[in-house]
């Protein structure tokens, strides 16, 4: 079962030994832009933290890293059960070629 709702920032946590890194860029400061004047559009993809409270990322560690820059403190995000071997398909898959 999946659902859609506004988490506070402060929940999410990366996913452990994460590949991927936010890279400081243009494409990054035209994102952080548009969550400044629209907000997160497109909502992260997270799991329940298998390590305790919160959530764990899977998808949308640059969305997250912009709505902190712009100072929000909630993003949207797709809460999906998803074990290990699912969470790093959805991670892989999510990644821009």
């Amino acid at each position: 079962m999946e659902e859609i709702k506004s988490i506070r920032i402060s929940e999410l946590k990366d996913f452990k030994n994460h590949p991927f890194h936010v890279q400081q860029d243009i494409e990054l400061c035209a994102l952080m832009k548009s969550i400044e004047d629209e907000g997160v559009i497109v909502p992260l993809l997270v799991r329940p933290n298998p390590d305790g409270e919160g959530y764990e990322m899977i998808a949308g560690h640059r969305r997250k890293a912009d709505a902190g820059w712009a100072g929000l403190a909630e993003v949207p995000a797709v809460i999906r059960e998803l074990d290990d071997d699912q969470a790093i398909v959805a991670m892989v898959d999510s990644v821009r070629p």
